[in-house]
């Protein structure tokens, strides 16, 4: 979503995902997905013959961030070390992956693939583009993931097509040594948060630093405050279409945002988010809205001065009840050349010895296996899995709890719209129902 890195442009057809419930190790909510351009790469690539297990099998992968890279890469190579297997890994950008990813599973995909769960899985597997593996969880390990992480996985027809790997919350996340250095506090309320975005604003800092070059980062503050303001409920429905963007609560959230953007870092629309995060490692910023991938920006002897706080209440009525704990995880293509290599790979994926062998390598996710042993996380794992555990709602982020189509062609240029003109939000909000409403009636 990450990136995500978790939350990532979306594809340029139909889908949606819902979020759910997530509980330490256990529980953990439907997510989808977001999708960029992927393909020649990925479609001229040739694979072992069908069914032959022997000959490599090939792996499309999303996760193109040097540390994310590695990591994936640290994960694949212990399966070989494990079983002797050959695995052919095919990087592509993260976000050109994603938009892509129609015409990809519709091309000469991979054998597996990396992708989202929830909302997103099941729009691809409805559209006879995924391979149901629900005999890959009838494996042992995989009854270390929780009903809700198995409901995350499974398709609207009841069949499993999805294998969790691993989650991440999003949060605004700080310097401990910069906010000691100004004696800065967590703020709980919307006011707060305010109120210490003017303080760093006068002492000669970016309060928020914001990079949307991408699309999606921003995403991310839309949701908390349209779940802070309005509540979980309301927040779904809205991605699901079923709420009118022209509506008074819509509009309250934009204006509610408007407020906080003059502390936030100017001309997001041209800044991609490493370069944001990069303004909080180099302490020009104080905060930054983002996922736990942020981490990756940071030296690793820096990273235990990383930290981060829930984002700010703004309804006593909702408080921070709800999290957005995107999970991402790997398919079988339906267009598999090797589906058997491909679900041997699955079923390696879904222990605790692969998240490990990722986890070590890029510390800021959070491992689905309740097997996963937690005595290996940072103190900023340790906290987010707190911070999850204690959620009543769990979102998946934007680009993956709505359609792909939607959220791509529409609310990407919406909120960079917005972004370079707040001012404007009557006709924002028009446009984006109007779009909304041929784009869900299109199924």
């Amino acid at each position: 979503m990450a990136h995500h890195p978790a939350g990532s442009p979306a594809p340029t057809q139909p889908g949606s995902l819902s979020r759910r419930t997530v509980l330490r190790g256990s529980l953990l909510g439907a997510g989808a997905v977001t999708a960029p351009a992927l393909l020649a790469a990925c479609s001229s690539k040739k694979s072992g013959s069908s069914g032959s297990s022997n000959k490599p099998t090939t792996f499309g992968s999303n996760h193109s961030d040097p540390t994310d890279k590695q990591a994936m890469t640290a994960a694949i190579n212990a399966y070989t070390t494990q079983t002797g297997k050959q695995v052919t890994i095919n990087t592509v950008d993260h976000g050109t992956f994603q938009e892509n990813i129609n015409r990809y599973l519709q091309g000469t995909p991979e054998d597996a693939f990396s992708w989202f769960a929830g909302y997103r899985m099941q729009f691809f597997a409805a559209k006879g583009l995924a391979t149901d593996i629900s005999d890959v969880w009838k494996d042992s390990a995989f009854s270390d993931f929780s009903p809700a992480l198995k409901a995350a996985s499974t398709g609207q027809d009841g069949k499993q097509y999805f294998v969790p790997f691993y989650y991440y919350q999003w949060a605004v996340f700080y310097r401990k040594s910069l906010w000691q250095q100004h004696g800065y506090t967590a703020p709980k309320t919307w006011d707060e948060y305010k109120a210490l975005a003017a303080k760093m604003k006068s002492d000669g800092l970016v309060p928020i630093s914001l990079g949307d070059k991408d699309g999606w980062p921003a995403m991310g503050t839309f949701d908390y405050i349209n779940m802070r303001q309005n509540g979980y409920q309301f927040h779904v429905d809205l991605m699901a279409g079923k709420e009118d963007w022209t509506s008074d609560k819509v509009k309250k959230v934009f204006d509610t945002w408007a407020g906080i953007l003059p502390y936030c870092q100017d001309g997001a629309n041209g800044r991609t988010w490493q370069e944001a995060a990069n303004a909080l490692v180099q302490k020009q910023a104080g905060m930054h809205v983002l996922g736990m991938f942020v981490g990756q920006q940071f030296q690793a002897s820096e990273l235990d001065d990383l930290d981060f706080f829930p984002f700010p209440e703004i309804d006593a009525a909702n408080a921070q009840d709800s999290v957005e704990a995107p999970i991402d995880g790997f398919m079988v293509s339906k267009k598999a050349k090797n589906p058997e290599g491909a679900k041997e790979l699955m079923k390696f994926l879904g222990t605790p010895e692969a998240e490990s062998a990722f986890l070590k390598v890029f510390p800021s996710n959070l491992a689905c296996s309740s097997k996963y042993d937690t005595a290996g996380y940072n103190t900023l794992q340790k906290k987010a899995v707190d911070l999850i555990s204690n959620a009543k709602h769990i979102s998946q982020f934007m680009d993956r709890d709505t359609r792909p189509d939607f959220a791509s062609t529409v609310m990407i240029p919406s909120i960079q719209q917005f972004l370079a003109n707040p001012k404007d939000i009557d006709n924002l909000t028009k446009n984006i129902e109007a779009q909304k409403k041929t784009i869900f009636a299109s199924d």
